[in-house]
């Protein structure tokens, strides 16, 4: 009993509560174990218990599908699940024991009880339950997203500036959080890019192996980084990666966050406390061989070869979204169009093919723009001269990178040439600058086609999403290709910044690489979910208006180029020059001047006939 007394006067949720109140409240309190990697508590079960930690180690973790991130872990004397006491909603995460742990727990079915038997104890736990939920929601947008995980405790880490306190939680350190007090530039860290976290776990696990091989690591500190590696690329720990993504210093905070996530990740697989760094050191061990030079644009090339399949695979889904839409309209007639007047007929079909077709185009120029970042400047180091490296570990963390990865990595020919040179990642970044330009064209195609509906072209009907006007009744937009129209502007935009930041490199560096990256993840990003959104939201929901395509074709001038290599082109000039006069028909003029007869003017007018060439009989006189 005084065992738990002691460990509640020292828990926030019960500090303010006098000594009677805790020897009321202590009988009701359980003291359960559980051995490590058992589970405490589960995500989407209901909440039922507030948990104090009296000894061991809980880590929360959540789950998104087929992925699971670690956010944080409690120790002793830590709490969570304070809001079961406040309701019983189910729970956002998991909470595994990391070690042997004992819980003082509080059921919420016991303390609902306790609010019948005795009111005021339970309204002064409820009020300390209340401050601190909205104390930890509001440090939610902090830290990536982890602030509600925070427990409040500090430790403090020294650097070249001298001490700062860091969240004694955190497994990012002091040089992360002088990044985040200085970077607070777009909103965006490095998490919102989970291909960039995993890429930088890839690269610094080869390195690790690297210089394990070489003797430069003792085996269980390199096997304790590979291990924090290989549980950050499977999705943990992303949340600790907080550094804002456009930041001075060419990336050395991306660098130093990821060198601090992995040290003290691997300090805990060796039973060391978080921020000890005699063990494992982010710069002595886990940045071993190793400069932010030619860790960074290594791990951004990787996190491109990561990443771009995201893109080519709702690429591919739209390209086969279009050929089915181009065989659904194979058969419906409809007018072509140059520089917005009447053209010559052709189908629906092979409209949405040539949308289809142009994409499929650009799948393959992407795959191969991709491959030029097959490339590792890994040994270079601080300018691509390999100062501070072994003469061997070039060649090993090649090696190391090839395994890790499972890619076909060549290492730089010219490593100092390599320091500075992004014109892979501009290459990449033009590409997309293509897709863009190409899908917002086709976009504009879709809202000119479903203009209408009464007073437009109105031939295809797009799926109706939204109420479009907020004084108009019955209006609906074409929201979906007018938002991937915008996407396509930003993409264009991102671009010219990418060029503007590789013409920006000084000598043997470019510092600019951190706005370069930022620029084109987030093109590779929006473009994913544009495509996903153009394909899903509009085009497999599109109809066509067949009968006013058909009455358009055939009420249209343009159809008398049919009968140019019959009648001639002067003929053909004055029966649309007359068509457009009088109003009346290309048929009905031929027939009247005695051109052609009906037969032969319906096997010309025939709608296969004129979407394709056909064979004509051999030159003779058009007079005769």
């Amino acid at each position: 009993m005084n065992d738990t007394l002691s460990t509640l006067e020292e828990n926030a949720i019960f500090r303010a509560l006098t000594k009677e109140e805790l020897k009321a409240l202590a009988p009701h309190i359980l003291t359960e174990r559980y051995e490590a990697g058992s589970v405490v508590f589960r995500q989407g079960k209901p909440r039922r218990r507030f948990i104090v930690i009296k000894s061991g180690a809980i880590r929360v973790s959540e789950r998104h599908g087929d992925q699971e991130r670690a956010l944080v872990t409690y120790h002793a004397g830590h709490f969570l699940g304070e809001a079961a006491l406040l309701d019983d909603t189910p729970h956002s995460t998991t909470g595994t024991a990391v070690v042997d742990s004992v819980l003082l727990t509080l059921d919420r079915g016991t303390f609902l009880d306790l609010m019948e038997r005795s009111p005021r104890l339970a309204a002064r736990v409820l009020n300390q339950v209340a401050r601190e939920v909205f104390a930890r929601m509001k440090g939610v947008s902090g830290a990536g997203g982890a602030g509600q995980y925070r427990t409040g405790a500090v430790r403090v880490e020294h650097d070249l500036l001298g001490d700062l306190p860091v969240p004694a939680d955190a497994y990012y350190g002091v040089q992360t959080l002088r990044a985040v007090e200085n970077f607070d530039i777009t909103g965006i860290p490095l998490s919102h890019f989970p291909h960039f976290i995993q890429a930088l776990a890839m690269v610094k696990k080869a390195t690790a192996l690297a210089n394990r091989r070489l003797g430069l690591l003792e085996e269980d500190v390199a096997d304790a980084i590979a291990q924090a590696c290989d549980e950050i690329v499977d999705g943990h720990l992303h949340s600790q990666f907080v550094v804002d993504m456009i930041q001075g210093g060419a990336g050395t905070s991306t660098n130093m966050n990821a060198n601090e996530v992995i040290a003290n990740r691997a300090l805990e697989i060796l039973g060391e406390p978080l921020g000890s760094y005699k063990r494992v050191n982010p710069n002595d061990h886990v940045n071993r061989s190793q400069s932010t030079n030619d860790v960074y644009p290594t791990a951004v090339r990787l996190a491109l070869l990561l990443h771009y399949g995201d893109l080519v695979e709702v690429m591919r889904a739209t390209v086969a979204t279009f050929h089915r839409k181009a065989e659904e309209f194979a058969g419906i007639l409809k007018m072509g169009r140059t520089q917005l007047q009447d053209a010559v007929p052709m189908t629906v079909g092979q409209e949405f093919a040539a949308w289809g077709n142009t994409i499929q185009e650009d799948i393959k120029r992407i795959e191969e723009d991709v491959k030029q970042c097959l490339v590792s400047t890994l040994g270079g180091t601080a300018i691509g001269t390999g100062i501070a490296t072994d003469e061997r570990y070039a060649g090993e963390a090649l090696d190391a990178l090839r395994e890790v990865t499972g890619l076909p990595f060549e290492l730089a020919p010219d490593l100092v040439e390599a320091s500075s040179d992004v014109g892979d990642m501009v290459l990449v970044s033009a590409g997309l600058r293509r897709v863009a330009v190409k899908i917002s064209k086709i976009c504009n195609d879709l809202r000119l086609l479903s203009s209408g509906p009464r007073c437009g072209l109105a031939e295809i009907r797009l799926p109706a999403r939204q109420p479009g006007s907020s004084i108009m009744p019955g209006k609906v937009n074409p929201v979906i290709p007018e938002v991937v129209n915008q996407v396509a502007f930003q993409v264009i935009g991102n671009d010219l910044v990418v060029t503007l930041a590789a013409e920006a490199g000084q000598l043997e560096l470019n510092v600019m690489e951190p706005v370069l990256v930022f620029n084109l993840f987030q093109s590779i990003d929006m473009l994913t979910r544009a495509f996903d959104t153009l394909r899903t939201h509009c085009l497999e929901g599109i109809e066509v208006d067949e009968e006013r395509c058909r009455s358009m074709v055939y009420n249209s001038i343009g159809i008398v180029t049919a009968l140019l290599p019959v009648i001639g082109y002067e003929p053909a000039t004055r029966i649309a020059k007359e068509a457009l006069e009088s109003g009346r028909s290309v048929v009905d003029i031929a027939l009247e001047q005695g051109h052609l007869t009906r037969e032969q003017l319906e096997e010309i007018m025939d709608p296969v006939a004129m979407t394709r060439p056909a064979r004509f009989p051999k030159a003779r006189s058009l007079n005769s």
